[in-house]
Parts: structure tokens; C-alpha cells; sequence
């Protein structure tokens, strides 16, 4: 492939950007004598950055977003036609991407029925928050206004969502924290040995019937919601244990808790599914999404709920009070609803939730062989294309290997022009987990290429 702008002296470019960017997730610090990164161009599941040098991308974007992979031109043209015709008006009037979108989405989400449009995840769940927090008021007298989260999972990074986080290393150094939030225990199998009590037979019922002793702790006349990830991303692409969910979903009924879903990571595709909790059969309350929605191409994000949840809102017209007096600039307007109609189609007509179950079963294949292979492979876990590898110095005992050690497994693959993941600055001691999202794009070339590359770090890094 050729790149034109390549020919081009990106010298300014690579100078602005050490002059004047402030990166994500990133010390700064070794900018002073090295170049920043500057991606320049993407193909399918290709990048190429500022010196030429091309890459398989097995993270989507660096974070789990480019679903259908780069260079759609289709979904360019869509989101250029519709901000010519009518590039922005506030939602609180509609738009036709705006309209036409939040009808195919509901198709896809049985007995949800309303959408809610945001800029981003963490907006997103923070409109959920409010919503719970408001209808505590309504009906509760103000009482029910607790929200649970669970240890390891993470939903955003306002002080809202961070208070909601699982993940410790995310939120130090930005407290105090918004009150209200409680946390329950995580449910990860690999590490039940973590978890008083936790048995090897039912795991996934115990874990569950964990959140409610929390409940009854605090008290079920004062918890009105719980956010849940369906598989835990960041915290170490934790797939939840059998049972698990089935149980949940009977808790919520019995204590009248709204039962929130963040699939920020998950909606649109990634697991194999349209969206991650339809592998478990539960009946959500709300729904949130935002990375795979438009595959990065415009910024949206949504907030699904049910008809039951949105008939609250408007129960009595009389009270100036009672509406969600809420909103979001960018929200829903109308690039993003755009992207995310072509988007869709793009899933649909390509077969991708079929090749994403193809290609996840055989990424968890490749790396169970690997497993096989580097004993420094404790834990193979995944669901579609979004999959995981925790590395551990000891199988027996689970101790995790280093940061250190994670951080130069990915250099030795980028090294081999391969991008993958790993869990960054978020739990304490057990930032030890490989992650991989590739496109659902990705052929079998592409996935043996991905975890042959990992094989090869693993070799050079730990022998």
C-alpha cells in the first residue's frame, strides 16, 4: 500500500506535537528525547505511524473502538453528506440520523425501547447515574439513591464514574470521591482464592450471592441501581463465571435495583453478539455504550433504558421538576448517529457478529496452545474478539509477573509490528493481563499473526 503523505517531512508535525500535545495515559518524560507516536493512515486492521513503519492493530485503536476496521469510505460519506445537509442542532429537537438510528438500534435490544444520546462511555453511564439518583427522588423520597459497582470493573473517568470504579490505580490522587457508591466483589474465577469463603463448586452463584450480603448490609431500602461490565475489560477481560448472571438478574428483582449495563467495551459487535449481555438472557434497565458504536468515525455514546424507566420521567406534566432535566451538548448531533447507521450496516451485510464468533474461538485457541507452551500463561479468557492472557511468575500460587515484564512483552510485539494490550494503571499489583480487541474484521491470517507475534515476546522476555 502507499501512503502519500508519507513523502511528506512530518518534522513540524512530530515538533508541534511534542511543543504542545498532552497525551493520554502517557509520562511525558521521555518525549524530552525521544519522538511522541503520530499515527498517520489506517487500512482494514493496518496502521501505519509518522516514519513509515506499518502495524497490525490488535487493540482497535488503542482502546477497543474501530470495530469494522479503518479507511471505511462509506462511513466517511455518510458522515460528510449529513454535516453538510444539517451538522448540528441541539437534542432537544431531533435530527434524521438522530431518529432513523435509535430505531435500528432498539431492534437490536429487545424490551429496551429509549435512547438517551451522549458524547462519551463515561457521560453515558453518568446520564444513568443521574437517572437512578432522580428516580430514588421520585418514588423513594430520596432514599434509594445508592448505586453498586463491582471490584475490577470501570466506567468512566469523571469523579462520578471513577467513584464507581473497581479499579483502584484510576482513581488515586483525584479524591475525595462522590458518596453514594458502594462497591461489591468482583466475580473472576481465576482468582477466587482471593475471596473468603469463595468455593470450587457454584462459583458463579456464590459470587453473585456476594453483592447480596452488600445489600442487605447497606440496607435494600437505600440501593436503587447496580452497574455492571457484562465481561470486565480493562480490569483483566474477565468473563463471568456460570450462574452468575442468572443470579444477579433474581437479586435486582427481589430489591427492587435498577440493573445497569455498561457496554462501552462490548456493545456493537465485540463479543459476538450485538451487545455482551445477550449471552446471558437478562433484562436490563439501562444500557450504556459509546467506543464500537460509529468504530471511532464520529463521537457518540448512548444511554438505553426501557419504556418502564422513561414512563417515570413523564408521569405527571403538572410538576415542573419531573423530566430528566439533562443535556448534552454533542450529543446525538448528527455525525455520530450517522456513522453509527453506517456502521451498523456494515456489521450486518459483512457477517461480522459471525466472523467476530470465528475468529474469537480461534484467538482463545491460539493462546491456550501458547499456554501450552510459556508456563507464564496462567489464564486464557475471552468471549468474541476481545480476549485475554494472564501472565503469572507461579501457576500454582497465581503470583503476577511485573509490570515491567508485561510492558516489554508489548514492546517486543510492537517491535514485530504487532500492537497489543495490557492492563494499565488499574488494580493494584494485577496489571499483569495481555489484552486483545482486533478488529472483527480479522482473518485467521491476522489472528495467527497477533499471537505468533505474542509467542515470540514471550520467548525473548521469559525464555
Amino acid at each position: 500500500m502507499t501512503i502519500p503523505v508519507l513523502g511528506n517531512d512530518l518534522t513540524e508535525v512530530i515538533e508541534a506535537d511534542r511543543a504542545h500535545l498532552w497525551h493520554h495515559l502517557i509520562q511525558h518524560k521521555p518525549f524530552e528525547t525521544i519522538d511522541p507516536r503520530v499515527m498517520v493512515e489506517g487500512k482494514g486492521m493496518r496502521v501505519w505511524d509518522a516514519k513509515g513503519v506499518e502495524r497490525i492493530d490488535a487493540v482497535s485503536g488503542g482502546v477497543w473502538t474501530v470495530n469494522v476496521g479503518y479507511g471505511r469510505e462509506t462511513i466517511a460519506k455518510a458522515v460528510y453528506d449529513q454535516l453538510v445537509k444539517m451538522n448540528y442542532f441541539a437534542n432537544s429537537a431531533g435530527s434524521i440520523p438522530g431518529s432513523l438510528f435509535a430505531k435500528r438500534l432498539i431492534e437490536k435490544m429487545p424490551g429496551m425501547s429509549r435512547v438517551y444520546y451522549t458524547n462519551s462511555g463515561s457521560e453515558a453511564n453518568e446520564k444513568a447515574f443521574k437517572m437512578i439518583r432522580q428516580i430514588a427522588h421520585k418514588k423513594y423520597g430520596g432514599k434509594k439513591y445508592k448505586i453498586l459497582y463491582r471490584d475490577r470493573d470501570y466506567h468512566g473517568g469523571t469523579l462520578a464514574t471513577m467513584s464507581a470504579g473497581g479499579q483502584d490505580e484510576r482513581a488515586m490522587q483525584y479524591g475525595p470521591m462522590a458518596p453514594g457508591f458502594v462497591r461489591v466483589p468482583h466475580c473472576m474465577e481465576y482468582r477466587r482464592h482471593q475471596q473468603d469463603g469463595a468455593p470450587v463448586e457454584n462459583y458463579g452463584e456464590w459470587a453473585a450471592d456476594q453483592i447480596e450480603q452488600v445489600i442487605l448490609r447497606e440496607g435494600p431500602d437505600t440501593v436503587g441501581g447496580l452497574c455492571l461490565e457484562p465481561v470486565t475489560a480493562g480490569g483483566g477481560v474477565i468473563t463471568p463465571p456460570q450462574g452468575y448472571w442468572e443470579r444477579v438478574q433474581e437479586i435486582c428483582r427481589k430489591y427492587d435495583i435498577l440493573l445497569h449495563i455498561d457496554e462501552v467495551v462490548c456493545g456493537v459487535g465485540r463479543t459476538g453478539t450485538w451487545f455482551g449481555y445477550q449471552h446471558y438472557g437478562i433484562k436490563p434497565d439501562f444500557v450504556t455504550m459509546a467506543k464500537g458504536v460509529a468504530s471511532g468515525y464520529a463521537a457518540i455514546a448512548c444511554c438505553v433504558t426501557t419504556e418502564a424507566v422513561f414512563d417515570m420521567f413523564k408521569d405527571n406534566a403538572d410538576d415542573p421538576m419531573n423530566y430528566f432535566r439533562d443535556i448534552s451538548t454533542f450529543g446525538g448531533c448528527t455525525a455520530g448517529p450517522a456513522a453509527a447507521l453506517e456502521n451498523m450496516r456494515i456489521i450486518e451485510d459483512e457477517g461480522l457478529l459471525e466472523n467476530t464468533v470465528r475468529m474469537g474461538e480461534r484467538t482463545v485457541a491460539n493462546l491456550q496452545a501458547l499456554m501450552e507452551k510459556h508456563r507464564v500463561i496462567g489464564d486464557v479468557r475471552g468471549k468474541g474478539l476481545f480476549c485475554g492472557a494472564e501472565l503469572v511468575a507461579d501457576r500454582q500460587t497465581k503470583e503476577p509477573v511485573s509490570e515491567k515484564q508485561v510492558a516489554a512483552v508489548v514492546g517486543e510485539c510492537f517491535a514485530q509490528g504487532v500492537i497489543i494490550g495490557a492492563s494499565n494503571r488499574s488494580v493494584p499489583g494485577l496489571n499483569n493481563v495481555l489484552c486483545l480487541s482486533p478488529a472483527l474484521i480479522a482473518t485467521a491470517d491476522d489472528i495467527d499473526a497477533i499471537t505468533g507475534a505474542i509467542d515470540k515476546a514471550l520467548t525473548k522476555v521469559f525464555g
